[in-house]
């Protein structure tokens, strides 16, 4: 009776953590969207909106962490369930770290917005950037459902991400050649197209997660990467 009674508590805990994890979720796919959609419309109020809601998403994490921590401590669980613990807690950071890449989109949003637009590369930007989060949105979707089969997906799909920023990382080349002037935004332009291209490699940690803890072994292929570029970003 008291092992059923402590499984049942477990289980009660992990569906708040996870109900945390999914707003958290929302926040970050959200950020995702506005982000790109500032840059796109030059909204410097969307922009400051982005940066001030990153807060929420950082407090979110620490919460999932506070109470995963107290959970172990309280439920002592077997190994099995502290898997699912501790893949909420990875899910919980690589969100975390989305929604930095996001604010730091933000950030530049305000820059760019004073200067003239290089090409068609903002819109170029938030196509990919609409991808990455519905790669998030299906990533979470098989957190909730345990589906294996869509988070292999997700991982799939970062490689049409990293070669929608290989086409934009050639083009802004391109305009930097052309015109020296375009050398300062394009360089801007390049560190967000690497902030989305990361942000969907955070998005396959996630689905990756899922996987571990579904089957309790790590995707067996090498993750798929085209990114053909420097590694640098920021």
């Amino acid at each position: 009776m008291t092992e059923h009674h402590i499984a049942s508590a477990f289980d009660r805990d992990l569906e708040a953590i996870q109900a945390r994890i999914m707003k958290m979720g929302g926040l970050v796919e959200a950020a995702i969207k506005d982000a790109a959609r500032s840059l796109e419309t030059r909204d410097e109020e969307l922009a400051e909106k982005v940066r001030r809601a990153d807060a929420a998403i950082d407090e979110l994490e620490d919460l999932i962490n506070a109470e995963t921590a107290r959970v172990i401590a309280l439920r002592a669980p077997t190994a099995s369930d502290l898997r699912i613990v501790l893949a909420v807690m990875k899910i919980a950071a690589n969100l975390e770290r989305i929604g930095d890449y996001a604010k730091n989109i933000a950030k530049r949003t305000v820059v760019l917005a004073q200067v003239p637009p290089v090409g068609d590369s903002a819109a170029a930007l938030r196509r990919m950037a609409r991808e990455v989060a519905r790669m998030l949105q299906d990533a979470l979707d098989a957190y909730v459902q345990r589906d294996v089969e869509l988070a292999a997906d997700v991982i799939e799909r970062d490689r049409d991400v990293d070669q929608m920023y290989n086409a934009l990382f050639r083009e802004l080349l391109t305009f930097m050649m052309e015109d020296a002037r375009n050398i300062t935004p394009a360089m801007h332009l390049h560190f967000i197209a690497k902030n989305i291209e990361r942000m969907g490699d955070h998005v396959t940690n996630i689905a990756e997660q899922l996987i571990y803890q579904v089957t309790g072994q790590r995707p067996t292929e090498e993750r798929p990467k085209a990114d053909r570029t420097s590694t640098g970003g920021g």
